[in-house]
């Protein structure tokens, strides 16, 4: 029996691969073909869906971009025999595209049927949590220091010294928050891992309870994701059913609980502590620090807070060990990231490299240009906060502190692309109005600011070019970045500031000054 690869991600869906695999599944009955249809997760090579799969003997066969009315005259040419097609690919793991990159987090993605636990034992799953129930947590937090993760949502803060505060805590009661409010523009990572293989996310929790001593985990998801949240619903009903999560995690003297919550609807939900509030059933407005989460989080508890790579990276470090891990890399930023290539984009997806792969090689090797033909003049980097980086930066390596030293971030791998049509002044207002929209309030920095900020570039691009209206945006961008309580209206600034440094002509200056990457580079540090 033939076995056929249809992926259920969202993106895949939005194109129309449900109605791909009824249409297969009809054919392959009229013509008494037998076949096994699997609906697998995404591989992450976006602009090829729906990537149709077929197994032979020599490897997955793909046939990409395929719809409905292609069905018929792809077993016309025998496919099921990976037989040859203008759909087809050849295959899949040969792809240049795939075939290069360095995937460890996302090593059986869009390979295994995502809600299937005995593929994912197959494929290597729960090594890590087995190896993390024969150490002591003490022994286990330090391993995660030692790999040198760091949190991948934007802070980039190490996770095991987060994990050993928890752990050190005396309290009754300890949680493990997974951050899935994914709303940077351009990301999609925790998406994929969510949709095509969630229980890696759920073996990275349970492991962080293990070595924490935390017993309750929750997995907070934005609400505009609801096949992540009924992907997550039905693993982790199966999970606990096959005995992961309850009293006894795989017959241990450890318990562990896990619940999906779903997010609110607000962008600064992503923030650790306004999600806290949102999940306490509060509004979503960001807490004073200190106390940090780490001491009193969840209900006033001891809680680790990491998003969805940090969490679901977890794993291969227990399973390949932490020096394994650290051979990947370079400086500080240890092991690989999720880069995300969306906007104007030729090849858009998900491609997992080790840290120092630099933009321009992500642009041309894999990304194939802009989708427009035309020269990208701008890239966006770390969501709507983060900083446009001109061509004449595309060469600094992916590095947390070489991002830093240029006022810039990586953040949760996003990277957006802008060909030479794009008018960064509007993009920098825009980042300013986008902060007032998201803005929690409770900070006068950031809502205010944000609200002048919008009327002073607006200004500027109507003609306002004085030097009085140019000082006093870059001094109403120092004072948010100063002066804010959070991210969000600490980093709106970066945009602003990188779009002023770097594209004055399109405010209508005649040069450019250095201020603003000097206020966006203490802001990063």
């Amino acid at each position: 029996m033939t076995r056929i690869y249809v992926p259920r991600d969202s993106s895949a869906l939005a194109l129309g691969a449900d109605a791909v695999a009824q249409a297969i599944e009809a054919e392959a009955a009229r013509r008494g073909i037998a076949v096994e249809l699997v609906r697998n997760g995404s591989r992450g090579l976006l602009w090829l869906e729906p990537l149709v799969e077929v197994a032979t003997p020599a490897g997955r066969v793909g046939y990409a971009n395929v719809e409905e009315q292609d069905v018929a005259a792809l077993f016309d040419a025998g496919f099921i025999d990976g037989g040859e097609h203008p759909r087809g690919v050849g295959i899949v793991d040969e792809i240049a595209y795939l075939k290069k990159q360095q995937r460890l987090t996302f090593a059986r993605i869009g390979i295994t049927d995502p809600l299937s636990i005995d593929d994912y034992v197959a494929h290597g799953g729960l090594a890590g949590l087995r190896a993390a129930l024969q150490t002591d947590g003490d022994a286990a937090c330090e391993a995660l220091i030692e790999s040198g993760l760091r949190g991948r949502g934007g802070a980039a803060f190490p996770a095991g010294i987060k994990w050993r505060t928890v752990r050190g805590a005396k309290a009754a009661q300890k949680y493990i928050v997974c951050n899935a409010d994914e709303g940077d523009s351009g990301t999609f990572s925790d998406r994929l891992v969510m949709e095509s293989d969630p229980y890696l996310l759920i073996e990275g929790m349970i492991i962080a309870g293990v070595a924490t001593g935390a017993t309750v985990g929750y997995i907070y998801v934005r609400s505009e994701y609801p096949h992540s949240i009924a992907t997550l619903d039905a693993a982790i009903e199966r999970a606990r059913a096959a005995g992961w999560l309850g009293d006894s995690v795989l017959g241990s003297a450890h318990r562990f609980e896990l619940f999906v919550a779903k997010g609110a609807g607000s962008y600064v939900c992503g923030e650790e502590t306004a999600l806290l509030e949102s999940l306490e059933g509060k509004r979503g407005i960001v807490r004073a620090k200190p106390p940090v989460p780490a001491l009193a989080g969840l209900f006033g508890q001891p809680t680790v807070i990491n998003n969805v790579i940090t969490l679901a990276t977890v794993p291969v470090i227990f399973a390949r060990g932490a020096a394994f891990y650290k051979d990947f890399g370079m400086g500080r930023s240890r092991g690989t990231l999720p880069f995300q290539l969306a906007g104007n984009i030729k090849h858009g997806g998900l491609v997992e490299l080790a840290f120092g792969v630099t933009l321009r090689e992500l642009l041309d090797e894999y990304g194939g240009g802009t989708a427009s033909g035309r020269p990208a003049r701008a890239v966006q980097v770390g969501g709507p906060l983060g900083t446009y980086l001109p061509e004449s930066q595309w060469g600094i390596p992916m590095d947390y502190e070489a991002y830093a030293a240029v006022g810039a971030v990586i953040g949760h791998g996003g990277l957006v692309v802008h060909d030479d049509t794009s008018n960064l002044a509007e993009l920098a207002q825009y980042a300013m109005h986008f902060c007032a929209l998201e803005s929690c309030g409770k900070c006068t920095p950031c809502r205010i600011g944000s609200t002048r900020g919008v009327e002073v570039i607006a200004r500027i691009r109507n003609g306002d070019t004085s030097t009085r209206q140019v000082q006093l945006l870059r001094d109403l961008c120092d004072t948010m970045v100063s002066g804010s309580l959070c991210a969000m209206g600490g980093m709106t600034p970066f945009p602003v500031l990188s779009a002023l440094d770097h594209f004055p002509e399109d405010f209508g200056l005649a040069g450019a000054s250095a201020d603003s990457a000097d206020h966006a580079t203490q802001a990063a540090a």
